[in-house]
């Protein structure tokens, strides 16, 4: 069981991520300022520094948290009873769902970087969440038969290393061919490229409401990946 102490100091850290992200709402990651943070969460500066070391700190915590929390809503979609191409498109619906409910935290994972600051090496295994995801759903259908695609030319020599460094970082990539693995990119760099323009006002007056764009697009990455079983 954790101790007062322990129960107290994580409340403390709670209370000061979600200040954090209404600073980042208000501000931007850019003008995210942990005096103003120890302003909402009634501390005094000094004492706030007990919990994050700097504004740094901070904006690697709100990432991290970002996506824990948009993978865990990818991994939900993802273990729907059904077949894995359609799987595939329920989880890319529930990133445009999570974007668009929390837009300044998708801005902040796929946006512009924000100046000065460098990602520590505790942000990769979060970040890798969704894709790994993604790329379960392609190896199950791969291992089914029911990952298909036209033969794309010979990969270059410079592409096909990136590949297998690639599929070395991502869970779930082994069962995947060089070809299969840059399906899989375009798809995921399709989604969150819709999504992103969703949510930087780029559909109005044209795809606006975008709810049939987004399904039509969905489930075209999914065809750009092979999935047959949509």
């Amino acid at each position: 069981m954790p101790t007062p102490r322990e129960i107290a100091h994580a409340d403390a850290s709670a209370r000061i991520l979600e200040a954090g992200r209404r600073q980042l709402a208000e501000h931007g990651a850019d003008g995210l300022s942990l005096r103003a943070v120890a302003r909402e969460v009634g501390m005094v500066s000094s004492a706030v520094y007990r919990y994050v070391a700097s504004r740094d700190d901070l904006l690697t915590a709100l990432i991290i948290d970002s996506y824990d929390r948009l993978g865990e809503a990818v991994e939900h979609a993802a273990a729907a009873r059904t077949s894995p191409g359609r799987r595939f498109v329920r989880a890319c619906h529930a990133i445009r769902d999570w974007g668009r409910a929390h837009p300044h935290e998708f801005a902040l994972l796929f946006g512009s970087p924000v100046p000065g600051y460098q990602a520590p090496q505790s942000t990769v295994a979060p970040a890798a969440r969704v894709p790994v995801a993604l790329a379960a759903l392609a190896a199950e259908a791969h291992r089914a038969g029911s990952l298909t695609g036209t033969q794309d030319k010979p990969l270059s020599r410079a592409l096909a290393a990136q590949a297998r460094t690639t599929r070395a970082a991502v869970g779930h990539a082994d069962d995947l061919t060089d070809t299969e693995l840059l399906r899989l990119l375009t798809a995921w760099s399709t989604v969150t490229g819709f999504v992103g323009f969703e949510l930087t006002g780029q559909f109005v007056g044209s795809f606006d409401p975008a709810d049939a764009a987004a399904s039509y697009t969905f489930t075209a990455a999914a065809r750009t990946v092979g999935f047959s079983d949509l």
